[in-house]
């Protein structure tokens, strides 16, 4: 399948997704928003993809926030629609069920930084930069900013970002819980390529059902998430990908997982 802005790489049951609109520092307008859409759909499709990975093109940005010359035309009803359809699409990403890192390569600004905050995980290069400037532009974030940011560094610090629009740097972004590791910019995709095999040798039923897991805290007490939790243990434990990871352990040999 051919996309107008990304560029797709599978190998050794990893995706790497670039969006790659590097004239626009990889914004997102509404062909990308499309784009991204239908290649998770592809992706959930795809039994040889076990990890995601996505980046943008170039060296200067990850994705720079929204096309302006589109956010320009809408009215309220087209922005309410707008606003709408990023949100499902991003919403499509943070609940996949096949783990989803983020190589933020440059800028991740606006949309870009919402795109990653959609993300399961968020690598970083030394030298890129979060932020949600949208208040310049006379707006707020519409594609989920406001509310994953709030839940991810707590609502003090999402407040003082998005109010000010200020920029945060990487070693900030790692500080604040914003990012999981940072690399030198030409160490970037290696290591996330490393994180991504990494846990494509894991017992994948295991994987889905920990995401399912870990994704309802936001949403759960406590006492309902130890349910759930319990209830995805047992399901765990009735997979062959369980008897092997425990036999494996007891016979001192590395697990040859199936997936089922």
């Amino acid at each position: 399948m051919n996309y107008k802005t990304l560029l797709i790489d599978i190998k050794e049951n990893v995706a790497l997704v670039t969006l790659n609109r590097p004239d626009k520092l990889n914004a997102l307008n509404t062909q990308t928003v499309n784009d991204l859409d239908r290649v998770f759909d592809a992706l959930k499709d795809n039994d040889d993809v076990y990890v995601i990975i996505l980046t943008g093109s170039g060296e200067k940005a990850f994705v720079a926030g929204a096309d302006i010359s589109e956010l320009n035309k809408l009215d309220m009803i087209a922005a309410k629609e707008f606003s709408e359809r990023g949100q499902a699409v991003f919403n499509k990403i943070e609940n996949f069920d096949k783990p989803v890192i983020a190589a933020v390569n440059g800028f991740a600004l606006g949309g870009g930084c919402e795109l990653a905050l959609a993300c399961h995980i968020r690598l970083t290069s030394e030298t890129a930069k979060f932020g949600q400037p949208e208040v310049n532009l006379g707006i707020i974030p519409g594609y989920g900013g406001t509310q994953r940011l709030a839940r991810l560094i707590n609502t003090g610090r999402a407040m003082e970002y998005i109010l000010t629009a200020d920029m945060i740097d990487a070693n900030d972004a790692y500080r604040i819980g914003l990012v999981n590791k940072i690399y030198p910019p030409n160490e970037l995709i290696e290591g996330a390529m490393k994180m991504a095999k990494k846990i494509a040798g894991k017992g994948q039923q295991a994987i889905r059902l920990a995401i399912k897991a870990i994704k309802a805290v936001d949403e759960v007490s406590l006492k309902e998430g130890q349910n759930l939790e319990a209830t995805l243990f047992a399901l765990c434990c009735g997979t062959d990908d369980f008897k092997e990871g425990t036999s494996a352990f007891l016979e001192k040999r590395k697990p040859v997982f199936k997936n089922n």
